[in-house]
């Protein structure tokens, strides 16, 4: 009997820890910068070459209707971390947005940077006994007060710069430096590697935003050369191929992370999301392109970044969860951006916070049921700016949608997504009533979040209307000396 002592004494201890398990899931969201919507895969592309991400969908759920909370980035970022419409804060546009002095209306500023009094998503899950750590662009605010640190985030690699070798940095010490002629996606990977090993017996959320794949264009030269070759096999304009290749730097990178995931044995415990912070982007929105300026094509849908057309705000989203969600399924709910901070506190067991409206829901219900629907009426977008398009409003309601233009034109657009996916057709005239009632739902909602609105300009000039003048040096941006995108992969 005393020798089975020390077995039995053993297999007790496992069974404890067996049953006292935290069974919570990592989360790892890799949020892509100015990602079209058809530029994957597993969204149609038949050009650009994404094994991993279309792996990571095999495996996982793909949202068809899924959208991000803002045309541009760092209103996207803001709804994220805050887990609401990013209209209650006043991030609307890109921080410090863009100025256009003669136009009909002059548009509001925006908040420059995430208020501090803000409850992250970081830091619900902090409080839920999770580890944190954020890699990449930021976005949402200048200087070490407004740093990641400073919401929540206990690891915070800040990289800025564009893409290519020795163009690119990590704000503040403590964090490896890039290997010689390291693509800024390959150094990114290699930091959320090192946090993945070191937080790996115990749960972490870790987000990873990269720069790509925003414009300057520039990418390493062994795949810009394929991508050139294969443009010029297919006869074909967009995608760019240099855009291409820096979309293939972003699968090799998620296939790195799923890679460390699996050598780690965390696979059935990580949900891995996987997203951008708005639409793709077609051409510059201060200059008159030519040919190689056009970055990519949205088609079918129409818009791209910078408008509240589904080409602006429509966007992939991937999530793989072995445990809950089924792999190869498919969802056509409409969703947003800020929904992931419901739906991670909910799976990490924690909290929202009592005194901060979250706009979200959690997407749980869908995890483990695609075909279930949302307990939500409308999602809402507010983008008073110049940028692609003109200020405007939007809401969806199922498969109605309504942009609202607020330049004092009065105009609006009434379009049902399912019959129209590429808004060919305006409804306002033949559905007024249905045009009417979005409106006023729209415009209940902008009072209800105390939307900043444009107002009449007294130095209008419709000569001049189409200046666009940079906020940080309030002088004209001189579009017309402005160096084009890269004739080669090395001279961004």
């Amino acid at each position: 009997m005393k020798q089975l002592l020390p077995f039995v004494l053993l297999l007790v201890s496992c069974q404890a820890t067996f049953v006292h398990a935290d069974t919570r899931p990592n989360i790892v969201l890799v949020f892509i910068d100015d990602l079209g919507w058809t530029d994957l895969g597993c969204y149609g592309s038949d050009f650009i070459e994404t094994p991993n991400i279309d792996q990571l969908a095999a495996d996982g759920l793909r949202f068809t209707d899924f959208y991000a909370a803002g045309a541009v980035c760092s209103p996207t970022r803001c709804a994220v971390q805050a887990g609401q419409n990013q209209a209650r804060i006043g991030i609307t546009a890109h921080i410090p947005g863009h100025w256009r002095p003669f136009e009909r209306v002059i548009t509001p500023l925006t908040t420059m940077a995430l208020p501090l009094d803000t409850i992250t998503v970081a830091e619900s899950l902090k409080t839920a006994g999770y580890s944190t750590g954020y890699v990449g662009k930021w976005h949402l605010g200048v200087g070490d007060r407004f740093h990641p640190r400073n919401h929540g985030y206990d690891y915070a690699a800040v990289v800025s710069g564009p893409h290519l070798p020795g163009r690119y940095r990590t704000q503040g010490n403590g964090f490896p430096q890039p290997k010689p002629d390291q693509y800024r996606t390959d150094y990114e990977a290699d930091l959320c590697i090192d946090f993945i090993k070191e937080h790996r017996e115990k749960p972490f959320f870790l987000m990873l935003s990269p720069y790509a794949v925003h414009i300057p264009l520039a990418g390493m030269s062994d795949k810009v050369k394929k991508y050139r070759h294969k443009a010029s096999e297919q006869n074909l304009e967009l995608p760019h191929p240099i855009y291409a290749a820096m979309v293939e730097h972003c699968d090799e990178m998620v296939g790195r992370l799923v890679q460390e995931i699996e050598d780690q044995g965390l696979t059935n415990r990580t949900m891995f999301i996987f997203t951008s912070d708005n639409g793709g982007l077609y051409r510059r929105y201060d200059y008159r392109a030519q040919a190689d300026d056009n970055v990519t094509t949205m088609a079918p849908l129409k818009g791209e970044k910078g408008s509240l057309h589904e080409g602006g705000i429509r966007v992939p989203l991937i999530i793989k969860y072995p445990p809950l969600a089924q792999a190869g399924a498919v969802c056509q709910e409409p969703t947003i951006s800020y929904d992931f901070y419901p739906t991670f506190v909910d799976l990490a067991e924690g909290s929202l916070p009592a005194h901060q409206t979250i706009d979200g829901l959690s997407l749980k219900p869908l995890l483990a049921k695609p075909s279930a629907k949302l307990d939500r009426e409308a999602i809402h977008w507010h983008y008073p700016h110049y940028h692609h398009d003109r200020p405007a409003s939007c809401i969806r309601a199922r498969d109605w949608k309504l942009i609202e233009y607020l330049d004092g034109t009065g105009d609006r657009e009434l379009y049902h997504l399912s019959d129209d996916i590429g808004e060919k057709q305006n409804l306002v005239e033949s559905k007024p009533g249905r045009a009417k009632q979005l409106q006023n739902q729209l415009q209940q909602w902008q009072q209800e979040v105390i939307a900043r609105m444009p107002i009449p300009n007294p130095n209008y000039d419709p000569d001049r209307a189409g200046e666009w003048w940079s906020m940080r040096t309030g002088k004209p941006v001189p579009s017309d000396q402005r160096r084009r995108f890269p004739a080669t992969e090395k001279d961004p």
